[in-house]
């Protein structure tokens, strides 16, 4: 058979990825991506195989994830490098089982009060007219983040910088960000050490059989990095309700129906195009496409959240849908995300305290997008809003 190819360079590819992905996985449930001196890789393109990728062993993840981060940072920051993501087997059981009680569902809904007076703060601070809701929505995670890790108010404003760093992509910027972003990662190891707080990293170092020190470190900077997952989506969300008409009103009216909602974004606009890539570690068949010894390979989560095998027209958002949360945003398997559950509720709680500014987009609509193979991303998105209504709460 001929295989079915995505060329990453073409524009479109990156203008329309629900588009691109879907008429690839309508030919096939594997892609070649093929880009201008990219090593093979393939995407699987629909729900089921793609799933089930995330639990074969036959694929690995391994040193695709930040490949090129050992060759380009001194060599003292190297084993804060090594995250959960490239850990597999024991190794990654016993990592997650040490970490995990502080990343409940209920520790996630016990911090909820505390995000949404971060929320609701930043919130009211904001002017009411025309106003950048990236540029909005963007500090917002860090600030989540600080407060979860017991990072003081009065010394967030590099983990800002770092944000902004991790939010240009894996480049320069962050390459050089990120001897600092260890450093500061290692301060707050060593200042939770010295209080007695109810924050993560307080509950973690004083965790019977914990994390190690440098698995700590490491996991306070992928928290950084989770962070830029709610930054993305809210905006990408924001758009995608006000451009189909009584979306917002509708969640605006039953507030009860955002939990749900919040799937149903995840899985219609959600910010990652693909999952992190694996190596096969022998040859694969999958759908008469033989998936090569040493290949990376990826879930093409655009392609599988729109598979119409799992979900009714699929290419509709609807706030309603009933397995909305059958998604593979979060991933699947031993590497579901960690942070599933915290970044739901950042969500939620961001959205709800947007929609009540009453956004509208002007005309024309002016939303603007990066060309970007992995992430579905607004890089600016002009929305008009109301006042904040009289009593607003005041950051604490």
């Amino acid at each position: 058979m001929t295989v079915v190819e995505i060329d990453l360079s073409d524009p479109e590819s990156s203008r329309d990825p629900a588009a691109t992905y879907g008429a690839a996985r309508e030919r096939s449930a594997v892609a070649r991506l093929v880009a201008p001196g990219m090593p093979p890789m393939w995407a699987v393109t629909r729900y089921a195989p793609a799933r089930a990728l995330f639990t074969d062993p036959r694929l690995a993840l391994g040193e695709a994830t930040f490949a090129l981060l050992p060759t380009l940072v001194a060599a003292e920051y190297l084993p804060y490098l090594r995250t959960m993501q490239q850990m597999e087997g024991p190794e990654h059981a016993r990592l997650r089982s040490a970490v995990s009680p502080a990343f409940t569902p209920a520790r996630a809904a016990a911090f909820r009060p505390r995000a949404e007076a971060i929320v609701d703060a930043a919130l009211a601070r904001v002017a009411a007219g025309r106003v950048d809701l990236v540029e909005v929505a963007r500090p917002l995670p860090i600030e989540i983040i600080c407060a979860l890790v017991g990072v003081p108010e009065d010394e967030r404003a590099p983990w800002h910088e770092f944000g902004a760093a991790v939010a240009t992509g894996h480049g320069p910027a962050f390459v050089e960000a990120v001897p600092r972003i260890i450093e500061a990662a290692r301060a707050a190891v060593e200042a939770a050490r010295a209080r007695r707080g109810d924050d993560v990293l307080s509950t973690l170092v004083r965790t019977p059989d914990g994390p190690t020190d440098t698995e700590l470190v490491t996991l306070v900077w992928q928290l950084l990095l989770a962070g830029q997952v709610p930054a993305l989506l809210v905006p990408n969300a924001v758009h995608a309700l006000l451009t189909h008409r009584g979306s917002a009103a509708a969640l605006r009216a039953d507030p009860a129906l955002l939990p749900n909602a919040v799937e149903e974004l995840i899985r219609w606009c959600g910010p990652q195009l693909l999952s992190l890539p694996r190596i096969a570690q022998e040859d694969v068949e999958l759908d008469d496409v033989t998936i090569g010894k040493g290949d990376m390979v990826a879930a093409a989560l655009v392609g599988a959240n729109r598979d119409p095998r799992v979900f009714t027209d699929p290419d509709v958002l609807r706030l309603d849908r009933p397995n909305a949360n059958a998604h593979l945003g979060f991933a699947h398997g031993p590497h579901f995300c960690l942070g599933a559950g915290l970044a739901r509720m950042q969500t939620e709680v961001t959205l709800r305290a947007v929609l009540r500014r009453a956004p509208r987009l002007p005309e024309p609509d002016e939303a603007a997008r990066r060309p970007d193979p992995g992430t579905w991303r607004l890089t600016s998105l002009p929305v008009l809003l109301d006042a904040p209504r009289p009593g607003a709460p005041r950051l604490r």
